[in-house]
């Protein structure tokens, strides 16, 4: 404290110099300071025109912030419509699956009758066929068992059959084929 007091009195004596007089603290020095300070904002807002280029800047960064913001919402607007699709597509996605089942459900259906129908139509025209045979089998069996009792039969009648019976029965016939006429 006692070397702010020497300080005050130091100041404010008569001998002492004055503030604007103080070694390195020189008025004309702030002065000339003042003066640059002034002439350099004199040059630069008025000949370098400074304060329209900040101007111009501050309207562009403006603008950049409005299409900023313009294209920040239309991209939001984007991202909730794609996030729309998006939940669509799961029911979108649902329903297709839910219709493919279906139609999965009517082809087995469809072949399932198809094939039924089928093995009828192949039963059917079995049993057509095995009759068939069997007529056909019935049929064959008729003529070998009649050509086996003409054979026979003619077998029996060799045999049997003297010359005087044949005589006899070519007589017999011509008297049949002379009456019938």
């Amino acid at each position: 404290m006692m070397f702010a007091l020497a300080n005050l009195y130091f100041l404010l004596a008569e001998d002492a110099p004055k503030w604007w007089d103080y070694p390195g603290f020189e008025v004309w020095k702030f002065v000339n300071l003042f003066i640059f300070v002034g002439a350099l904002v004199f040059v630069l807002v008025r000949k370098a025109k400074l304060g329209e280029a900040f101007q111009t800047r501050r309207e562009g960064i403006k603008a950049e912030l409005n299409k900023a913001r313009i294209e920040r919402d239309a991209a939001l607007a984007k991202l909730k419509e794609v996030e729309e699709r998006l939940s669509g597509l799961n029911a979108e996605t649902a329903t297709i699956k839910e219709k493919a089942e279906r139609e999965a459900a009517d082809e087995r259906e469809r072949i399932a009758q198809s094939t039924e129908a089928e093995i009828t139509k192949l039963s059917a025209q079995a049993q057509r066929e095995i009759e068939n045979a069997g007529k056909a089998a019935k049929n064959e069996l008729r003529r070998f068992t009649a050509e086996q009792s003409v054979r026979m039969a003619e077998d029996l009648i060799k045999r049997d059959l003297r010359p005087e019976d044949d005589a006899r029965l070519i007589g017999r016939n011509i008297e049949e084929m002379g009456a019938a006429r």
